[in-house]
């Protein structure tokens, strides 16, 4: 990087800087109805910046941004600029090799990316030793679900008992590898964390959270095909971003010819995991703590509309 252009950056943050003292309500910028100030902006900024710096980012480390054309983008190149950290932008259309060449080739410590991107960026992450942290900010994970054509799978486990979350995850994927094999489907595989894939489509998934010292396992499985046209009617997602957001999908169904019946999934699913987690499972109302597990789950979900 040349002086010349350490020099333009450093002028754009003085610039931005000096704005917001003297014209603090002035608009920097305007993005579908929503404006921002050059206050705003560099308030906002500066919170990038000391998050950075809290993750022990300094000047000369590199920090990958794969962000589409949101607020956003233009807080985290501020923030990097402020600490002298060097900014990898990237397309958001770029697929996951594509990805890891990038992030392997420059040595990014800490990567920015939207949290619809969490599933594809897990699955690569162990690849990536020099990755030390990932960032996620904007649009939330879609989760399709249609009657007939989804199964929903939820465990409810005391924290304490997930010593190793990385196995976990490895345990749960194996374990729904294990449900969607027994299925009927073949060619079927599971790398990292995330999801199940048949070649490149996702046909099943699960993510593990904390809430309030349990750990939640929820998973969904594609029975089905799924027509995803209505949800995009009333879910607006940015067309250079549809591709991350609504992955190839496809289906017990289609890869079998046939749609399972529910006693033979419920059937499938309680044996996988009775044995991968060496756990009995009967039918029955929840227990208490699972009964709060959810309670809150859905308490969380029903917030974060």
């Amino acid at each position: 990087m040349s002086a010349e252009s350490n020099q333009d950056r450093t002028g754009l943050v003085e610039s931005i800087e000096r704005r917001a003292v003297s014209r603090p309500d002035s608009v920097a910028l305007h993005l579908e109805g929503e404006t921002i100030t050059y206050k705003e902006l560099n308030l906002r900024a500066n919170r990038v910046a000391n998050g950075l710096q809290g993750l022990g980012v300094k000047k000369g480390d590199r920090v990958a941004i794969m962000l589409p054309n949101i607020p956003e983008f233009v807080y985290a190149v501020l923030g990097n600029l402020k600490l002298g950290a060097i900014t990898v932008p990237f397309n958001t259309l770029y697929k996951g090799g594509e990805i890891l060449h990038i992030l392997k080739d420059s040595g990014a410590k800490v990567l920015i990316a939207l949290t619809s991107f969490a599933p594809m960026i897990n699955e690569i992450r162990p690849e990536l030793p020099a990755l030390e942290q990932v960032i996620l900010t904007g649009e939330r994970n879609l989760l399709f679900a249609q009657p007939e054509s989804t199964a929903f799978i939820q465990l409810i486990l005391e924290w304490d008992l997930i010593k190793d979350v990385d196995g976990v995850y490895q345990k749960m994927g194996h374990i729904l590898l294990q449900i969607v094999e027994g299925l009927g489907v073949k060619e079927a595989w599971y790398k990292h964390r995330g999801s199940i894939r048949v070649r490149g489509d996702k046909i099943a998934s699960f993510v593990i959270s904390e809430v309030e010292g349990m750990a939640l396992i929820n998973t969904v499985v594609f029975l089905g095909p799924l027509d995803i046209r209505d949800f995009l009617r009333v879910v607006w997602v940015p067309p250079e971003i549809r591709d991350k957001v609504v992955e190839p999908l496809t289906s017990v169904e289609q890869e079998t010819g046939k749609k399972p019946v529910w006693d033979r999934v419920k059937e499938t699913a309680v044996l996988a995991i009775e044995q991968g987690f060496r756990v009995d499972i009967k039918e029955g109302a929840m227990v208490r703590d699972e009964l709060f597990g959810y309670e809150k789950l859905r308490s969380l979900a029903y917030k974060a509309r």
